[in-house]
């Protein structure tokens, strides 16, 4: 088994590394770290949780050193972009802890936190700048901050940042980054679009892939269990009861859908926070202290705000509401089964989320167990509709208030990628167009949730499919429809 020494580490990078209980590398960072330190560009493919901050943070760190020079006053030497605050947090205690032998110095710049702070940190220059697109941006429109000096560029979550709409953003700051310059990009999966962006940004890379594209975690066991969406709360409350032991997370696709069902699980009497995109930095950095501690067992969370999470306790990953989009899968369920530990991925679906679940299952290339209810006999693991169709004028109660597909319940306009604005966990809506944020009002199993609703039915896949009729734009409580979020207000 090769050893860190075989890779071309300096000295004081190993005893560094030894001192943080490193042993052995990774398959990511065996592949990366000497094409780094050789100066190549590089493409890494490989799954969140397998050591990518120091496959490249690492050698980056290294070539800082061997280079003496001291950066400018508002300038940076490295720039690494990351999608989330809570990522760009992680990213930064890496490596700090891997500079600590040195006078490096690292600053990060994110949405929610404090601007004054931050441009007291950049006034003295840094030798790497962790930050978001958004928050970047702000700093250079502002001239507190000088990018063009950086000789280093690093993306990570590349696919994350593209499904965010942060395209335009990693354009502009790219144009901006110093020249000649050595640029990495990391991504967990290779949608089309990353293949683009990389021929963009890229000079001749290496491409290092550690594990196939949209694969997951091999020592993750994932299952299914089918439930009408009124009963998804009390399902999901039973199981997380038999197991309360467990640190569990749990996946809601908005920011509305997480508060809703945190309200339910608590007052079924368990212990559980949540994080999203309207919670403050300090609001989200208490709850995953919360949650890392054990002080509370239950953390729900959208999967914007759940990108950075890296905590090795967590044995369950729940997915309450199938994510739009298939890669989103592979990122939420490689919260669990970290550093070498066993997993439990368990989604509940619905009946109009079978699309969504063959199209999870084409990307990893792994049927999933099914179970009809918590403690139900397993149904096989072949594919196809689990549910028949919904009868015309039939209300599938979900109580979320979503709009059929193609409207987008808040006047027609979208979140604009320009925006830097998460597209599914903004304004309660999905990628092909979600309701109002206030929805029908129904609660989680309330005989409610059941009430008839107008016809509004179309064809899917040849067959006929009833949709809510979404609550009226004006509705109570849909105050911030209207309202246009700009990169501040995302918090990105």
């Amino acid at each position: 088994m090769i050893q860190f020494e075989a890779l071309g580490l300096s000295p004081a990078i190993l005893k560094s590394i030894a001192a943080l209980g490193y042993e052995t590398p990774t398959p990511i960072q065996e592949k990366a770290i000497p094409s780094l330190l050789e100066g190549r560009d590089l493409m890494g493919l490989a799954q969140t949780g397998t050591g990518k901050t120091a496959a490249f943070g690492l050698p980056l760190v290294q070539k800082l050193s061997e280079d003496r020079s001291r950066p400018a006053p508002r300038s940076t030497r490295a720039l690494i972009l990351a999608p989330t605050r809570e990522l760009a947090n992680q990213i930064a205690d890496n490596l700090r802890s891997y500079v600590k032998r040195t006078q490096m110095r690292v600053a990060i710049v994110v949405g929610g936190a404090s601007m004054r702070n931050q441009i007291r940190e950049l006034e003295r220059g840094v030798d790497i700048l962790v930050a978001t697109p958004g928050r970047l941006l702000d700093h250079i429109e502002s001239k507190t901050a000088n990018i063009t000096t950086a000789k280093f560029l690093v993306l990570d979550e590349a696919d994350q940042m593209l499904d965010l709409g942060f395209i335009h953003a990693l354009r502009t700051i790219a144009k901006m980054v110093g020249t000649p310059r050595q640029t990495m990009l990391f991504s967990a999966t290779m949608p089309k679009q990353i293949e683009a962006l990389s021929r963009t940004f890229l000079t001749d890379p290496v491409r290092v892939e550690a594990t196939p594209a949209g694969s997951t975690a091999e020592r993750v066991n994932q299952s299914v269990h089918f439930v009408q969406q009124a009963g998804k709360a009390a399902v999901l409350t039973e199981m997380l009861k038999r197991d309360e032991k467990n640190l569990s997370l749990v996946f809601s696709r908005t920011k509305h859908g997480a508060e809703k069902l945190l309200k339910h699980l608590l007052a079924a009497g368990l212990t559980a926070t949540s994080i999203h995109g309207n919670k403050s930095q300090g609001q989200r950095e208490r709850a995953i202290r919360q949650f890392r501690s054990g002080e509370v067992r239950v953390l729900v969370a959208t999967d914007v705000a759940a990108r950075g999470i890296d905590i090795p306790g967590v044995s369950h990953v729940y997915n309450f509401d199938l994510p739009q989009v298939a890669e989103s899968y592979v990122h939420r369920i490689g919260r669990t089964a970290r550093a070498g530990a066993s997993g439990e991925a368990i989604s509940l679906c619905a009946p109009d989320e079978n699309n969504l679940l063959r199209s999870i299952e084409r990307l990893t290339n792994i049927p999933m167990e099914r179970l009809n209810a918590p403690g139900g006999r397993p149904q096989g693991r072949s594919s196809g509709a689990e549910f028949e169709p919904v009868e015309m004028g039939a209300r599938r109660g979900n109580g979320r208030g979503d709009a059929p597909r193609g409207g987008n319940g808040n006047g027609g306009r979208r979140n604009g990628p320009h925006q830097g604005a998460p597209r599914h966990e903004g304004q309660g809506e999905s990628r092909r167009g979600g309701g109002n944020r206030n929805g029908s009002g129904a609660r989680f199993g309330s005989p409610d949730a059941a009430a008839p609703a107008a016809k509004t039915g179309e064809k899917r896949q040849g067959k006929q499919f009833a949709h809510r009729a979404s609550a009226p734009a004006g509705a109570p409580g849909d105050k911030r429809q209207n309202r246009r979020p700009g990169r501040r207000a995302a918090g990105f």
